[in-house]
């Protein structure tokens, strides 16, 4: 029995090399002001914790009710050392810092289905996942943060203290974590091609992950994304997302926390409280609703936020993550009948900093697409990319009503 007052949370540990390990421990469920706090698990979803033959962390997340068998596969490849840890460089210009990963110039290239680094290994394709799975989580090995962490008894103030501060040839280690979340063993597919169950699986690696990774030392924001379709950029065919752990609070975010400053702390919860009675909505639930935002960039643009103020998916409850498996998922399918054909995406989960503005800063998701058109892409050119000045193509509002058509086609 759970006591009362108290929630499951999945801690992942240390353990010696090719062990595997399911590890759940009793937390107190307060939260703490200001600080990532302990995540709501869902006991039907079994977590297994084991290592990669490089060392590196993987982590299955069965189905409920899943068939899989409880023992999994040893990894035996023979690997070479991960590589070097990538190094940061601050452009003095605007204060951002850039992380110059050359490693990751060596990731896989489109790879034919027999040999996807993301499927279960095969004699004939040793990838990345040694056994048959739901859904798998596992860190890069070629990452843009990471593998190296922060110190642990290192002042967080301090840090971001020093990170905002602009000088010239500045660099930092890219410390943090970089995580791949596979979505289906399948080759085919994306988020929006699964089921509902296979959906809150997801969704709940995602919820663990955050917390998870939001105790890493160092580690000051947690962004789990999907990137669908070769106009995107994508790499790898494969359903899969990935999960970044930032060593600072990203540009976007620090532009978000200014505008709170401006406007004050109820900046999501006005904002939310317009769209819920405008002509944007799009889909609406009893915990979340998703909109075209006012100003949308992109020809696709929809946000969808949680009704309460939720800082990060790791604090959401078991309810709002059932209905956000169903209702994420009649969104993506609604956007892929806009044209007849599979829209290209980026599906970004903006959640608020760790360790600060918790309490105004709410998880957001924001999926944008360049389709403007069945044959045409949005483009960034000179003004959006070198300005950052955007002007969109579609008026938000017909952008809405073509969404609601084409979810109503979905589900008809």
């Amino acid at each position: 029995m759970r006591p009362a007052g108290a929630t499951l949370q999945y801690e992942t540990e240390l353990f010696a090399k090719r062990k595997t390990r399911r590890v759940w421990r009793v937390t107190d469920s307060n939260d703490v002001a200001g600080e990532a706090s302990a995540a709501p698990v869902d006991p039907r979803i079994i977590v297994t914790t084991t290592q990669l033959a490089d060392g590196r962390e993987l982590i299955y997340f069965d189905d409920v009710d899943s068939a899989l068998p409880a023992e999994r596969a040893v990894d035996g490849r023979a690997l070479d050392p991960r590589p070097a840890n990538a190094e940061m460089r601050q452009d003095p210009l605007t204060g951002e810092w850039i992380s110059i990963a050359a490693a990751r110039q060596n990731r896989v290239f489109l790879p034919p289905s027999d040999l996807d680094p993301l499927a279960p290994q095969r004699p004939s394709n040793p990838s990345e996942i040694p056994s048959n799975y739901d859904v798998a989580v596992f860190e890069n090995r070629s990452p843009s943060f990471g593998p190296a962490l922060g110190e642990p008894d290192a002042s967080n103030a301090d840090a971001l203290a020093e990170l905002r501060r602009v000088g010239l040839e500045r660099t930092r280690p890219s410390i943090g974590r970089c995580e791949v979340v596979c979505f289906s063993p399948e080759h085919e597919g994306s988020f929006g091609t699964q089921t509902v169950s296979r959906a809150r699986t997801v969704i709940e690696a995602w919820a663990q992950r955050t917390a998870a990774l939001s105790a890493l030392p160092g580690v000051q924001q947690v962004f789990p994304f999907e990137n669908r379709g070769q106009e995107i950029g994508v790499t790898l065919g494969h359903p899969h997302g990935q999960i970044y752990s930032y060593p600072y609070i990203t540009p976007r975010t620090e532009r978000l926390l200014a505008s709170i400053d401006a406007y004050g702390p109820t900046l999501f919860a006005d904002l939310l409280e317009r769209e819920r009675s405008g002509p944007r909505v799009v889909l609406s639930g009893e915990h979340w609703t998703a909109f075209v935002p006012f100003a949308a960039r992109w020809p696709i643009e929809v946000h969808l936020l949680p009704h309460r103020h939720v800082p990060d998916l790791a604090e959401t409850t078991l309810a709002e993550r059932d209905e956000l498996a169903s209702l994420y998922l009649r969104l993506l399918r609604g956007i892929d009948l806009l044209y007849g054909t599979p829209t290209p995406y980026i599906a970004a989960w903006h959640q608020a900093p760790v360790h600060e503005r918790r309490d105004e800063v709410r998880l957001m998701l924001q999926l944008t697409s360049p389709r403007r058109a069945a044959d045409r892409l949005k483009y960034l050119a000179g003004s959006e990319a070198a300005m950052g000045a955007w002007i969109g193509d579609v008026p938000p509002e017909s952008q809405a009503e073509a969404l609601r058509v084409a979810i109503g086609k979905a589900e008809a």
